[in-house]
């Protein structure tokens, strides 16, 4: 078999997820071709968890990485790095009496975030719900399904519904691989390299924020955003779960971005900040709105509050 091809169909078949999941591990190791010699196939395998890697092996990593998108997309990317910005814990606004249930904050996200369009992903649903007594406490009975082009609708209100960044996720509790977890600035992140597919975090969440890639991701070429962070937004694989990380890419930055969801809305509804900011609009938004968070009784502390203007 020619060296290359061996090189090849290790990469595709040979991974960590495959490897842990599998029940004859030292099989898998004595099926590596010995003289294989494309070194970024060992790296990834062995690579450790983010948080864990020294500088020269995130270094490598992320030159490894750069390396297959440009082969198989055809684009140089950029795969930044950059941790916490100090004395930040992010949080969310979301204005329902202004929410117009347009949609542009689903399909904004989509784009920014480099989601698979076949088969189709959203980080983002918009519940459509009846005014009246049920309220947001009726969801079970919320229409996804809407037509865009009736809203807003006389009798209904709009409800985004998104990852909550949660101050206690039960996601991050249940991951057996240590794929997940909690940022400094309150961001929950998943290493993609190193989640296993397993979907124990997709099953834990109460807010249905994690999203599992059945198929290969498909993003047209001309619609891929290049300018990704490592944690975020950079091209995912097929077997690996996702979710929102409130535009890690962007609000990191120095000076910092809103959200891709937060900078389309052509009405206002949301807000963004660091709650840690007395100043800051995220922060006047709790101490003047009348504030709830989703699911509230258990105990998962939501870093995304929805409130009505009046």
């Amino acid at each position: 078999m020619n060296a290359n091809n061996t090189d090849d169909k290790l990469e595709k078949t040979f991974t960590r997820r495959g490897f842990i999941k599998g029940t004859a591990a030292s099989a898998a190791v004595l099926a590596i071709p010995v003289g294989s010699t494309d070194a970024s196939v060992w790296q990834s395998f062995f690579q450790n968890n983010f948080h864990e890697m020294s500088p020269e092996e995130l270094q490598d990593t992320i030159h490894n990485l750069a390396k297959k998108y440009r082969e198989k997309y055809q684009a140089d990317f950029t795969i930044k790095t950059n941790g916490p910005r100090p004395d930040t814990l992010f949080g969310y606004g979301l204005d329902l009496s202004r929410c117009i249930g347009c949609r542009r904050c689903v399909y904004a996200c989509v784009r920014e975030n480099n989601q698979s369009r076949d088969p189709q992903i959203h980080w983002i649903s918009v519940l459509q719900l009846k005014k009246g007594e049920k309220g947001v406490s009726d969801l079970e009975n919320a229409n996804m399904y809407y037509a865009p082009d009736e809203v807003p609708e006389d009798g209904y209100f709009y409800m985004p519904v998104q990852c909550q960044q949660c101050e206690n996720p039960p996601c991050v509790k249940v991951c057996p691989a240590k794929a997940t977890w909690k940022e400094k600035d309150g961001i929950v992140v998943i290493d993609y390299n190193w989640c296993i597919g397993c979907r124990f975090c997709m099953a834990a969440c109460p807010y249905g924020a994690r999203h599992f890639n059945w198929g290969e991701p498909r993003i047209p070429k001309e619609e891929l955003v290049t300018e990704t962070h490592y944690l975020g937004n950079r091209p995912r694989y097929r077997g690996v779960v996702e979710k929102c990380t409130f535009c890690i890419q962007r609000v990191r930055d120095t000076p910092g971005r809103y959200p891709a969801c937060v900078e389309v809305c052509p009405v206002g509804a949301r807000k963004f900040g660091n709650l840690l900011d007395p100043k800051s609009e995220i922060r006047y938004c709790l101490e003047h709105k009348r504030v709830f968070r989703l699911k509230e009784e258990l105990n998962t502390s939501p870093k995304f509050f929805y409130f009505f203007a009046t």
